[in-house]
């Protein structure tokens, strides 16, 4: 468990974190809109789990 949590807070995953927390402050303040929020969003998540999976694959 402790070893999960730790590979959990590597550098992809905080530049996730923060990048959604920032597009998300964005959209609720207008400065984008819901539709690019959920465009930029959705790219950032199939990143970052695209290469969560690629990574485990290479681990096999």
């Amino acid at each position: 468990m402790v070893n999960k949590l730790l590979k959990l807070v590597n550098v992809k995953s905080i530049v996730t974190i923060v990048l959604t927390a920032v597009f998300a402050v964005l959209s609720l303040k207008g400065a984008i809109s819901g539709e690019q929020f959920l465009m930029i969003f959705t790219t950032v998540i199939a990143f970052y789990f695209g290469t969560q999976h690629e990574k485990k694959e290479d681990e096999k």
